[in-house]
Formats: structure tokens, C-alpha cells, sequence
């Protein structure tokens, strides 16, 4: 175990963790000064991947070090149970204690729309999910303030009052603060200022993906993106998006100067990270809820105390690792059993050797089936139960466009048998079904009588609670026969 030590964790919203000038992006080489600041004075791990490509799941297998069919955190409604360990329940023993933003790590939160769509994704229902108005908006606002994203930066102002506070008091016990921010999670707006500092020409434009796989196609119709893909549209849906990173860098920086400015780096921890990435438009969707780079991808940096400035690491490694992390900077003993491993012995220098895989599953919203990724060496290979898997070559082909997985048998026999020593795909696809079948049938049972109110997206101004409104605000044009199709799954 180390010293106990103070610990700053900066959690972003859907960052693509390719999305940073230090990871050589043409339009963010000056966007992101203050996250590649951390870089040159800490570690930068180039492949960190987050453990289920979905809020809640991703945050529940990070404050508990367990993957999602060892919690149970089957999507955005379904987290970690109440007595559930966690990190955050634990933390406050040894250290004060602070958590700002959204959390998002326990069942019980987000709307009746995304436990539907995550409920009945295996159901045959083919309806889109999504409400382009609530959703898919996005804009630049006649503005040239610094502070767009104002409510970020009262949880920043916040955070730097809190270390304010621990620095002129006599910090009986180190300190753990977590800060949780909304950007950059879509929708996609920024201002005139933000928006400028990200040159148009440098934007990328991805190139189309011609895959027919059934669950991509799935995923399109689900998310129904309705804007377009002309050129003009994902440059300017991309561009915000890398604006919103512009000001999320803004936002690290001030936390990170008032660190420094408060004397408290000598003793410190700041960790950068996100709880998974976003599309942008990639592959032709948006939002997460994939194993494509974008969605699955995520930001990773560390500066402290023992951490050689300017490293640069290329280890596969997960956000599932992130509880043994902090765990180790607290002078906590690792917890038994955990699927991750602690990073502090990588960014230190102790070791050179990790895992070196990165594991992921995906089995909520808009995806209709249980689906597994295993990221080994050069290869990614993605599992889905009932459907063709997937296998990308991510040295020849980055952009993952060219599926392998019929040419190439014998590395889909290998990768497929170290997954399934990871994880008991089929049984853990069982346990899901269960799950969701049983809560659509009390959610069904209670809609019925009019207990439920649903006020999400298209219902927000107008809420209901009759039970066809809410089934048609979260699937576009729910009708007698999908009642019928959902009714033969259940009975199945």
C-alpha cells in the first residue's frame, strides 16, 4: 500500500478518448491545452477503454472493480443494488469525502423512456427510440462567453471552493473529490467562442460504413438519427462536439490550476478520465451503445506524487481498473474479488506489464441482443448472442470499416475462447432476458393503473400517465400489434 494521499478525479461525459491534441487530432492540436499540460506532467494512457459503453453500467463497474455480469449493472436503470459495495460508500472511513455532479452508479435513475428501450431491445420491436427535438438538436449559440456551459462550471467553482476549504484547514484526513461533468455529452451546443477554436478544414469527416450487420442496422433504426450524413452536417455536428472538449479542457484546467495554487500538488492525485466516448457521427450513428472506437474509447490521464512526468503508455487497460487505482492512492488494500487491476504500479514505472486486454459488454439500450468486445493486441472481436460476430483489424484498418471475422477463423476461435474465459456469454444473455422481461411485466402491470408519469423528452411539457403515451413516446408509432410481438417474447 502507498501513503494515503489526496486524490482529485475529474470524470468527464462521453469524451472520445481520441478526442485530445495530445493523441495528434489536427482540429484539437490547441483545443485541449490544459489536458495535454497533464499529459507532459503525468502519465497519458493512450488505450483506455471503458467496461460497458453506457452511463450507469460504466459507472457502476468503476466505483465497484467488478465487470457488468459480476453487478448486475445490465444497463441505464439496473446499477449497483443498494448494499452493494462501492468505492464512494467506502471512501469515507479514511478520507473527506466530496462528490459533485451527476454520480450515476446505482439503479433507480434515468427515464421510463430508456428503461423501455433497454428493456424490450430484444423483443423484435422495431420502432426508433429517440425524439429528435429533446435529442438530436444541435447549435452554436450568438455568443462569445467563456462560460457556455454554465452549470459546469458552477460544479468546477464548486470544487475549487472545496479545496479552498482544505487547504486552509488542518486536513485531519486526505481528501477524495469527484467531480462528474455534463460535457461533453450531447446535445451538441456550444457558443461563437468555443466553436472558433476548432478549425473547420481540420474537422474530419468519416468515411461511410457499408456494414449490413443486423445489429448495426438495429442500432441505426433505434438511434434514428434524422439529420443526415452530408458532409456539411457531420462537420458541423463534429465540430461542436470538439468545441464542447475545447471548454471541458477549459474546465479541467481551472481545477487543476487551483490545485496548484493551493499548494496541495505535492500531495495529490489529479486523474482525468470519462465514462465512455461518443460517436459523433461515426459508423452513421451518434450517442455511445457500441464497441466501435468512438463509443468505447476513453481519456485517461494521471499527475502525482511518484508519477515521472511525460509518460506515454500503450497498454490496453480499462475503467474497471479504476477502483484498484484509487483504492492504492488511498492507502486502501485492494478488495477481493475485483476483475481490475491497479494502474499506480504502470504509471509509476514499478512495471511495464498489465493484462494488456480490455474487455466490454453492452447490453442496454438500442442494442437487441447481448453483445462483448475483447480488444487483444491488433485485434478487436466483438461477440453477439443469436447474431454473426464481428472481427476488425485495428493496425490495418483503424477506422474498423473491413469485418475479418469469415476470413479469419482461426483468430476468431482463439479470441472467442479467451472472452468466454472472461465471461459466460450465454448465461450472462439468460440472466438479462430474465431481467428484463420480469421488470417490463411490473413496469406494465403499474402503467396500467396509471402510476407511472412519464415526463421524458416528447412528454416533458405534457406528462402521462396513460400507458399507450408512454409506449409511443418511447418507441415512434407503438401500436396494437408491437403490444402483441412484445407479448410473444414475453411468453417465449
Amino acid at each position: 500500500m502507498t501513503e494515503p494521499r489526496n486524490i482529485i478525479h475529474f470524470h468527464a461525459e462521453s469524451w472520445d478518448g481520441r478526442m485530445l491534441g495530445a493523441m495528434g487530432h489536427p482540429a484539437l492540436r490547441d483545443a485541449t491545452p490544459h489536458i495535454d499540460r497533464l499529459t507532459r506532467e503525468g502519465v497519458l494512457f493512450e488505450n483506455a477503454y471503458c467496461s460497458h459503453p453506457i452511463c450507469c453500467p460504466s459507472r457502476a463497474n468503476m466505483w465497484s472493480g467488478r465487470y457488468t455480469h459480476h453487478c448486475e449493472s445490465w444497463n441505464n436503470y439496473k446499477g449497483l443494488e443498494p448494499g452493494m459495495w462501492s468505492l464512494l460508500d467506502h471512501l469515507p472511513a479514511t478520507h473527506t469525502l466530496k462528490t459533485l455532479g451527476k454520480l450515476d452508479y446505482r439503479s433507480g435513475g434515468h427515464t421510463i423512456q430508456a428503461r423501455l428501450t433497454a428493456w424490450l431491445g430484444a423483443s423484435g420491436l422495431a420502432r426508433p427510440q429517440y425524439d429528435e427535438d429533446a435529442s438530436q438538436r444541435f447549435a452554436v449559440a450568438d455568443s462569445d462567453a467563456v462560460r457556455c456551459h454554465e452549470r459546469d462550471w458552477g460544479l468546477v467553482d464548486a470544487a475549487i471552493a472545496f479545496l479552498e476549504e482544505q487547504a486552509q484547514g488542518s486536513q485531519e484526513k486526505p481528501f477524495f473529490l469527484t467531480l462528474s461533468s455534463g460535457l461533453v455529452h450531447p446535445t451538441f451546443d456550444t457558443n461563437r467562442y468555443w466553436l472558433y477554436r476548432i478549425p473547420a478544414d481540420a474537422v474530419d469527416i468519416p468515411p461511410m460504413d457499408p456494414s449490413d450487420h443486423p445489429c448495426r442496422q438495429y442500432q441505426r433504426m433505434a438511434k434514428a438519427w434524422r439529420a443526415g450524413f452530408d458532409d456539411d452536417t457531420v462537420r458541423q455536428v463534429r465540430r461542436i462536439y470538439m468545441a464542447m472538449c475545447a471548454e471541458g479542457d477549459a474546465l479541467v484546467g481551472a481545477l487543476y490550476e487551483a490545485m496548484q495554487r493551493l499548494g496541495l500538488a505535492e500531495s495529490t492525485y489529479f486523474v482525468f478520465s470519462s465514462d465512455h466516448g461518443e460517436l459523433a457521427l461515426e459508423h452513421q450513428e451518434w450517442y455511445k451503445m457500441s464497441f466501435y472506437e468512438g463509443s468505447v474509447r476513453v481519456p485517461l490521464a494521471m499527475v502525482g506524487p511518484g508519477i515521472p512526468a511525460g509518460r506515454r503508455l500503450g497498454n490496453l487497460v480499462s475503467l474497471i481498473d479504476m477502483c484498484p487505482t484509487f483504492m492504492e492512492m488511498a492507502g486502501l488494500p485492494l478488495r477481493e474479488p475485483a476483475d481490475g487491476e491497479s494502474l499506480l504500479p504502470l504509471a509509476t514505472g514499478q512495471t511495464t506489464v498489465s493484462r494488456d486486454s480490455a474487455y466490454a459488454s453492452f447490453t442496454g439500450t438500442t442494442l437487441n441482443t447481448s453483445g462483448h468486445m475483447l480488444r487483444r493486441g491488433r485485434w478487436k472481436y466483438v461477440a453477439y448472442v443469436g447474431y454473426p460476430a464481428q472481427l476488425f483489424d485495428m493496425e490495418a484498418d483503424p477506422q474498423e470499416l473491413h469485418d475479418l471475422a469469415a476470413s479469419e477463423p482461426e483468430v476468431v476461435r482463439a479470441l472467442d475462447a479467451e472472452l468466454r474465459g472472461i465471461v459466460d456469454i450465454d448465461e450472462t444473455h439468460r440472466s438479462v432476458m430474465a431481467y428484463n422481461k420480469e421488470a417490463f411485466r411490473q413496469f406494465r402491470r403499474q402503467a396500467q393503473r396509471g402510476l407511472y408519469v412519464d415526463g421524458s423528452y416528447g412528454l416533458r411539457d405534457h406528462p402521462s400517465s396513460d400507458y399507450w403515451a408512454i409506449m409511443e413516446n418511447a418507441f415512434a408509432g407503438y401500436d396494437r400489434e408491437d403490444e402483441r410481438m412484445v407479448n410473444r417474447w414475453l411468453e417465449a
